[in-house]
């Protein structure tokens, strides 16, 4: 168990997001230490607590607890006055406000943002959108895969377009505004003066993270394809079906391609020196997919994933999902662990669990709240 202090302890996160993006990045700064409360809806909550089976044994989908650890909930209704006055007083104390509301609603409530940064010199806003500040759509990652150019680059070759399996706009966007929360945060630290109202899109994330494929096309002037599982840029570098199961080789130089051919005894590609370097296996791609696709298809993956690790060649056995869990330290309760390192200090809560304790203590809540056994995640 890591004794070290969180980095982003005695940060305060207002959370007034729901459903992904934005309750990923707060749980990620949550992770790193952050005190993190959680605004819901009265009676309903976020949208996700319903987004089930499978619901555990206290009734919490597995969809909201994959993203709602390390945070207290509080369930308030806007259009209270009681309730928008715990509000305010909560956001004159934090650090941070991350929100995902579509424009002009929370103007509706007194909850500016512009008004609020104006009296709290220090506080640092993240709003999370489909479209921007300007669009009334509300973002949805299924709409944005399509809009952007994920789906027409996922699939069979001839197939229909595909979305990814995860909901993977979304974890990228919460990724994104953890990222430009944190930058922020520096800068406050450092007395830059930097912009403290921060806005994050599915939209503008989903661009970003075409990167090499997005190059591809500005730079070839050639729409982006489908390659289902081969690689536009890289030859091998694909899924070939074993005797008993699926396994994906992924060659990156021309050395680890050598090593390949050495280790699958195909002599007829090593030997051939229009093979030697990546352009040319471009030009040959069916040509190396062919023969290749023969040669594991005569024994198991295990076989070769035991010659090609010893080779140093890239290469895995296609898991499923619980495959990929079993040593992954995960819980039923409070998800995988964090990929940026942390801590896991609080299960995620009850709607409204915490309501009666910040009410009364405001952001000195979380000094009366059980922890559990802090174990590094």
């Amino acid at each position: 168990m890591s004794t070290a202090p969180l980095a982003l302890s005695g940060i305060r996160v207002l959370d007034l997001s729901r459903v992904l993006a934005g309750p990923l990045c707060t749980m990620t700064l949550g992770d790193l230490g952050a005190s993190v409360i959680k605004v819901e809806r009265p009676h309903a909550g976020d949208e996700t607590r319903g987004w089930g089976p499978p619901f555990d044994s206290r009734g919490q989908s597995a969809y909201f607890l994959s993203i709602n650890r390390n945070k207290l909930s509080i369930a308030a209704d806007f259009s209270v006055s009681a309730d928008r006055a715990l509000l305010l007083d909560l956001i004159a104390g934090a650090d941070v406000v991350v929100d995902n509301f579509l424009p002009g609603v929370l103007s509706r409530y007194g909850l500016d943002k512009v008004a609020l940064m104006a009296r709290n010199k220090h506080l640092i806003w993240c709003t999370i959108s489909g479209f921007g500040a300007v669009s009334s759509r509300p973002g949805y990652d299924f709409v944005v895969q399509a809009e952007f150019g994920w789906m027409a680059i996922t699939g069979p070759v001839d197939g229909s377009p595909t979305k990814v399996g995860v909901a993977l706009v979304d974890v990228v966007a919460g990724k994104d505004a953890a990222a430009a929360i944190l930058a922020a945060l520096v800068g406050r630290e450092r007395e830059i003066d930097s912009e403290r109202s921060l806005s994050v899109t599915l939209a503008g994330s989903a661009l970003a993270a075409l990167a090499n494929v997005a190059q591809n096309t500005l730079v070839s002037g050639a729409d982006a394809k489908r390659w289902g599982n081969a690689h536009p840029n890289l030859v091998p570098y694909e899924l070939f079906d074993a005797s008993d199961r699926p396994i994906v080789i992924a060659v990156g130089s021309d050395t680890q391609w050598r090593e390949l051919t050495l280790a699958l005894d195909l002599p007829e590609l090593g030997n051939d020196g229009q093979l030697s370097t990546n352009a040319g296996r471009l030009a040959h791609r069916e040509k190396i997919g062919r023969a290749i696709r023969i040669r594991i298809g005569e024994n198991r993956a295990d076989h070769w994933i035991g010659v090609l690790k010893a080779a140093r060649v890239p290469c895995g056995v296609v898991r499923s999902v619980a495959e990929a869990l079993e040593d992954a330290h995960a819980s039923p309760v409070t998800g995988v662990p964090s990929a940026v390192g942390g801590v896991v200090r609080y299960p995620p809560p009850l709607l409204n669990e915490h309501g009666e304790l910040i009410n009364l203590h405001r952001w000195s809540a979380f000094d009366h709240v059980s922890r559990l056994a802090s174990h590094d995640v």
